[in-house]
């Protein structure tokens, strides 16, 4: 799966995948980047199928998205 993102000023970016009951999967990103858009793969081929969520953090913004594995 490949995870869009883009930021507008240079942050800390925080980006980390969740099971839906909130338990932590994996971070995925947790570094500075500088402005711009960046795409990050996740492996997902360990897991089972179901809903999972990722959750984007850069400087004061904070997004929550739905993702659905289906093998």
């Amino acid at each position: 799966t490949k995870i869009e993102y883009q930021i507008p000023s240079q942050s800390n970016v925080l980006l980390k995948v969740y099971y839906f009951t909130g338990k932590e999967v994996q971070t995925l990103v947790n570094e500075t980047k500088s402005a711009g858009s960046y795409s990050i793969d996740f492996n997902a081929a360990s897991l089972s199928s179901g809903v999972y969520f990722y959750k984007l953090k850069a400087g004061s913004f904070t997004d929550t998205k739905k993702m659905v594995l289906l093998k």
